[in-house]
C-alpha cells in the first residue's frame, strides 16, 4: 500500500477519484433535499388553496353548518380520491367530511391550531401516510362565535412519486456525470503525466545500457532535471574513462622497468620472486582496465555466475586444505556496477577467509527488493574486535599470512564505498569466525 502510494501518478489520480466521488454525491444530496423541500412548501401552499375554496362554500346557521353536497373541486366528491376536507369541532368532534372520504375511519389525535392559526404535518388514515393542512376559524353568529377547524388532507403517494423519479433521474444523470469526468479526467491526467512515464523508460533504458543518456525533449519543468542528470552520466562516464585509462598508463609504464629488472644477473630469489608476482599484479590490473572499459557502469551483472566462478577458481587452489566451501545463493541476484569490481571485492574476502578457515567457508546472497546482501563467513579464529576497523586501513593486516602486502581489504572497502554500499566485519553466529557482509542499495 506504501509502495502504490508512494506513485505520484496514483496519488493524483486517487486525488481526482475522492474529488468526483466526494463533490458530485454532496451536490446530488444537496439538489435532492432542495427539490424534496420545494415540493413540501408546493404542496402545503396546494392544501392551503383548497382550505380557502371549501371555507368560501361553507355557511353558519343557528349554530348549525351547512355545506353544499357538492364541491367545486371534484376529488373531494369522489369517494376514494386522495383528497379528503374534515370538518371538527374544537373538541375534535367530526361535523362533516367531504364524500371522498367515505369509508375512511376518522384518524385520532387530529390538530387543533388556535383560531386563526394553522399546521401543516402528516397523519395515519388506515395505515396510510397522508398529507394534513388545518386550519381553525371562528364564525360571529347572533348568539356566540361558532369555531370550527377545517382539515384538507391529501395522499403523500404522489409527492412520494414526484420525489423518488426526480431522485431516480438526479443520482442517474450524477453517475452518468461522474464516470465521464472520471475518463476526461483520468485521460487528461494520464496525459499529463506522459512525460514522467517517458523519463522513466529513459532512466531504465540507461540503467540496462540500452542508452548512454536522456532525451530533451521534455516540458520545461523536466528539461533542467533531464540535463542536469546527462551532464552527471557523462561525468561519471568520463571519470571512469580516465580512471581505466591512468590503470591502464600506470601498467605499462611498470612493464618497461620490470623487464630490465628481470635481466639483471645477481637477483637473489627473493627479488626475482617479488618481480615476478608485481608482473603479476601488473597483468591483473591491464586485465581489469580492459574489461571494464566494456562494461558499462549501469548493467547490473549476475552475482550467481560470478560466486560460482571464484568458488571453483579457490577451490581448486586451495584443494590441499581439504577446504569446504559453501554456497547459499540467489539466482536473480544481480550486482548493479562492473563485474570486475564485484570479482574483486567477493574475491579479496573469499580469499582471506579460505586462509582464515580451518574446515569451512560459508557464502550467502540474498536479493532483496531494494539492496543486495552478501555474507562471507569462515570457522577459523575471527577478527579481534579492535582490530575491525583496522584491518581496512593500508598497510594494517590482521593475519599471519605469508602472502600479501596488507592492501586487499583497503581496496575492497573503496570500491564498496565507490558503490554507496556498507561493509561489516563482526563474528559468525554460523561458524564461530570472521563474518563479513556487504550491502549495496539500489
Amino acid at each position: 500500500m506504501n509502495k502504490l502510494l508512494g506513485s505520484l501518478k496514483v496519488r493524483i489520480v486517487v486525488s481526482a477519484l475522492l474529488l468526483i466521488l466526494g463533490l458530485l454525491p454532496i451536490i446530488g444530496i444537496t439538489v435532492n433535499n432542495a427539490f424534496e423541500t420545494q415540493i413540501n412548501v408546493a404542496a402545503k401552499n396546494q392544501l392551503k388553496a383548497y382550505v380557502y375554496s371549501v371555507l368560501a362554500m361553507a355557511e353558519v346557521e343557528n349554530d348549525e353548518l351547512l355545506m353544499p353536497e357538492h364541491l367545486l373541486e371534484n376529488q373531494f366528491n369522489v369517494i376514494g380520491s386522495g383528497l379528503y376536507a374534515l370538518i371538527t369541532t374544537k373538541d375534535n368532534q367530526l361535523l362533516w367530511s367531504s364524500n371522498s372520504f367515505l369509508g375512511l375511519n376518522t384518524p385520532i389525535n387530529l390538530p387543533k391550531p388556535a383560531t386563526g392559526r394553522n399546521s401543516y404535518g402528516s397523519v395515519l388514515i388506515n395505515d396510510t401516510p397522508q398529507l394534513i393542512y388545518s386550519y381553525s376559524v371562528s364564525f360571529a353568529t347572533s348568539e356566540h362565535p361558532f369555531t370550527m377547524t377545517l382539515h384538507i388532507i391529501k395522499n403523500q403517494q404522489e409527492y412520494q412519486q414526484q420525489i423518488s423519479q426526480f431522485s431516480k433521474t438526479l443520482w442517474t444523470w450524477l453517475l452518468i456525470l461522474m464516470a465521464l469526468l472520471f475518463s476526461v479526467q483520468l485521460s487528461w491526467l494520464l496525459w499529463t503525466l506522459k512525460p514522467l512515464g517517458k523519463f522513466s523508460q529513459e532512466l531504465s533504458a540507461v540503467e540496462q545500457g540500452k542508452s548512454m543518456q536522456l532525451s530533451t525533449q521534455y516540458p520545461i519543468e523536466l528539461q533542467k532535471v533531464a540535463k542536469q542528470l546527462n551532464t552527471l552520466l557523462q561525468t561519471e562516464q568520463n571519470q571512469r574513462k580516465r580512471y581505466r585509462n591512468a590503470l591502464a598508463d600506470l601498467a605499462h609504464s611498470l612493464k618497461t622497468p620490470l623487464a630490465v629488472m628481470q635481466t639483471q644477473a645477481n637477483l637473489n630469489d627473493a627479488s626475482l620472486e617479488q618481480i615476478n608476482r608485481i608482473n603479476q599484479i601488473v597483468a591483473y590490473q591491464l586485465k581489469r582496465a580492459q574489461s571494464a572499459a566494456g562494461t558499462g557502469w549501469h548493467l547490473g551483472v549476475s552475482v550467481d555466475d560470478i560466486a560460482a566462478r571464484l568458488i571453483r577458481t579457490l577451490g581448486k587452489i586451495y584443494q590441499q586444505q581439504q577446504l569446504t566451501i559453501d554456497y547459499h545463493g540467489d539466482a536473480n541476484a544481480r550486482f548493479k556496477g562492473d563485474e570486475s569490481d564485484l570479482t574483486e571485492m567477493l574475491g579479496n574476502v573469499l580469499d582471506n577467509a579460505c586462509k582464515a578457515a580451518n574446515s569451512r567457508v560459508l557464502l550467502t546472497v540474498k536479493q532483496l527488493p531494494n539492496s543486495l546482501h552478501i555474507c562471507i563467513e569462515d570457522d577459523g579464529a575471527g577478527v579481534p574486535k579492535d582490530k575491525q576497523q583496522q584491518i581496512f586501513e593500508r598497510g594494517m593486516r590482521a593475519d599471519t599470512y605469508a602472502q600479501g602486502h596488507g592492501i586487499g581489504l583497503a581496496i575492497v572497502r573503496d570500491l564498496v564505498d565507490s558503490y554507496h554500499g556498507t561493509l561489516t566485519v563482526g563474528q559468525s553466529s554460523t561458524l564461530g569466525g570472521a563474518r563479513f557482509e556487504f550491502e549495496f542499495t539500489h
